[in-house]
């Protein structure tokens, strides 16, 4: 055997030992993680207009706390940044304050990468609690999952960063060469309004070769995914107004159009009797996606016994690659307090669903202009709360998409799924256009049952253990390898 061969031996000996040290120390700390993770969700850090901020900060804190501890950091700090009405549509004020972020940096050595590790601590509101098996901030288990708002979008993502960092922290030691900035936001679910001020004001503190974020899902609870395409968004409200007061509809109802009747006339013509989108100029990617049956999606979607799914063609292509439009919420009378009267008003939230290669902007003035012309009786029209969010496609000929697939499949005993998402990451559009030679890998804790949203959010426990040793493998791989090594051959493999 000559040296070179001994020592490449004996660095791939080293690298099985740290691989099977990283994966017995994820396993035996598994319930301090979750233990971590219940206490995150027990702060209700909901971080809309509505709701007090106080929860969010304290959420902040205790995740600032959380990556202090890991000893692995120079600084760990809680930030603001200025809102930016321009970066995130018509909505927000130039030089408000947005929600309080976690920033901690650790700087690479001897060449090797940095890793930028993203998630969210703020969650969706919980909605009513009637709904609940249980309440949405006493995280509860049942099974083999976790229960609770945000337990898994997106407070699992938070601590599976903070599980795979110790677990690097006891694998290296003072060895530990790899650069680790962690970002985690405080305003994802509000639409991520300081963002693009946060990225500015901190570029040169978040600069890394491979950002990770947590915040997507998996195939299955048994299959690891790779999410590599993410529709783009437009959300605005719809004024419709016919009348200049309210009317009594016995006397003038049949002759004088109100504004429901109006809303509902103008609101179909979004759809074809099918349920696709019937608005010119938005359009689909055309990506080819996975088979998936009919039966599964009901089961998924939770469609009701006859209720068919909507739309044409494969069902994940209405998913990930086509266009879709919702009416999320509706502002009227309700029914117990519905009197004999015309609406001279009504508004509703519309949210739509861009597919991948379109711009964001140019969807919107496509919905626009489509109920512009389509507006009934000559009623008028106003646009207000816009935001728009741009699509993604990952480039999955890089390297740390190798390594990060390989990760997978090594935690998990299954070959990883590339998929797509029907949901939004706005986001990542502001971190690609400020981090360009930046390779950007989605993943996540949820799976088909986690019910991110809605009532009775849930995270599966298995695939929390999974995620935390896939992203530590990964961090152990790309510690490994000078940056220059890296960009010029295949992933490192551990073991």
């Amino acid at each position: 055997m000559t040296e070179e061969q001994g020592s490449s031996a004996d660095k791939e000996h080293a690298g099985g030992e740290r691989e099977a040290g990283i994966r017995s120390f994820v396993e035996r700390t598994l319930p301090a993680s979750i233990a971590d993770l219940t206490d995150l969700v027990r702060i209700p850090s909901v971080s809309w207009d509505a709701f007090d901020p106080a929860h969010v900060a304290a959420s902040a804190e205790a995740v600032a706390a959380l990556f202090e501890g890991t000893g692995v950091f120079d600084t760990v700090t809680i930030e603001r940044a200025a809102t930016d009405s321009g970066a995130q549509g018509e909505q927000g004020a130039q030089g408000q304050q947005g929600q309080p972020a976690v920033l901690a940096t650790r700087p690479a050595r001897n060449g090797r990468p940095t890793v930028l590790l993203y998630a969210h601590h703020d969650v969706q509101p919980p909605g009513a609690d009637a709904d609940w098996q249980s309440p949405p901030f006493e995280p509860t288990v049942r099974g083999d999952r976790l229960y609770g708002r945000g337990a898994a979008d997106d407070k699992a993502g938070v601590v599976s960063h903070v599980a795979a960092v110790r677990a690097l922290a006891d694998a290296y030691g003072d060895d530990l060469a790899l650069g680790l900035v962690i970002f985690i936001e405080g305003e994802e679910e509000f639409g991520s309004r300081s963002f693009a001020d946060f990225l500015q004001s901190h570029r040169e503190q978040m600069a890394a070769d491979v950002i990770v974020v947590a915040d997507s899902d998996n195939w299955n609870v048994d299959t690891p995914a790779l999410t590599i395409s993410l529709r783009g968004n437009v959300t605005f409200k719809l004024t419709i107004s016919t009348l200049a007061h309210a009317s009594h509809s016995g006397m003038f109802g049949g002759a004088a159009p109100d504004a429901m009747l109006a809303a509902i006339r103008l609101l179909d013509t979004l759809w074809a009797p099918d349920g696709s989108v019937a608005v010119a100029g938005l359009t689909s990617s055309g990506e080819t996606v996975p088979d998936s049956s009919a039966e599964s999606f009901a089961a998924d979607a939770g469609l009701l016994p006859g209720v068919t799914p909507i739309g044409t063609g494969p069902i994940l292509s209405r998913l990930w690659a086509q266009p879709s439009i919702t009416v999320t919420g509706i502002d009227a009378p309700t029914v117990a307090n519905a009197s004999n009267t015309l609406s001279p008003s009504v508004a509703v939230k519309i949210s739509s669903r861009i597919a991948p290669g379109q711009d964001a902007r140019q969807a919107l003035e496509a919905l626009q202009t489509h109920l512009r012309a389509n507006a009934p009786f000559g009623a008028h029209l106003d646009f207000s709360d816009i935001d728009t969010g741009e699509a993604f496609l990952v480039d999955t000929t890089g390297w740390a998409v190798a390594a990060a697939k390989q990760s997978m499949a090594d935690a998990w005993g299954v070959d990883p799924v590339e998929t797509g998402v029907g949901g939004s990451i706005p986001f990542i559009a502001d971190l690609v256009r400020v981090f360009p030679d930046a390779q950007i890998l989605v993943t996540g804790v949820e799976d088909p049952d986690t019910r991110a949203h809605s009532p009775n959010e849930s995270l599966h426990l298995g695939v929390f253990k999974r995620a935390i040793l896939t992203e530590a493998l990964l961090l152990s791989r790309l510690a490994e390898a000078p940056l220059a090594e890296l960009a010029g051959h295949e992933a490192p493999a551990a073991g």
